[in-house]
């Protein structure tokens, strides 16, 4: 009886310790990848034609109206084939979001509040994209910019 008793407790004891680690490593995927690439996108160049990354690619910075109108500061962005990332950062207090779309590609970064980053990667071949807000009627109503890849 006594070693059914420790063994019970040693596999109570291992289950919960698997559980805390999902939830762990799950928050730290949730955060590390934004903060890994807001900070490529610091320090990679903050305009459309700054910062390329090996392999092609650049790192470009957008922002949400401050005030709360429904443009970005850019509505014109190049960049060089490869990975390419937009950070927006959101003033407003309005929600907001960035999303790459054209070409077969469709990449989205979260939605975020007043002073949150949001950022959307992709891997993009030479072309014409198009990059926009997806919350709301945002886009509809001016939201939206051309990303040319070259």
């Amino acid at each position: 009886m006594r070693r059914l008793t420790l063994l019970v407790a040693v596999a109570a004891l291992a289950l919960a310790g698997c559980g805390g680690d999902d939830s762990e490593s799950t928050a730290e995927s949730t955060s590390t990848p934004t903060e890994t690439a807001t900070a490529t996108a610091d320090t990679g160049g903050a305009s459309s034609g700054g910062g390329a990354s090996s392999g092609g690619g650049e790192n470009l910075k957008i922002s949400a109206d401050p005030g709360g109108a429904l443009k970005f500061d850019k509505s014109d962005l190049t960049a060089k084939a490869g990975k390419v990332t937009i950070t927006m950062d959101n003033p407003s207090d309005l929600p907001h979001a960035v999303e790459i779309e054209g070409n077969g590609a469709e990449e989205a970064g979260k939605t975020v509040g007043k002073g949150g980053k949001s950022v959307a990667t992709g891997d993009l071949k030479a072309g014409k994209y198009t990059f926009y807000c997806p919350v709301g009627n945002h886009r509809s109503a001016g939201m939206e910019g051309t990303l040319t890849v070259k």
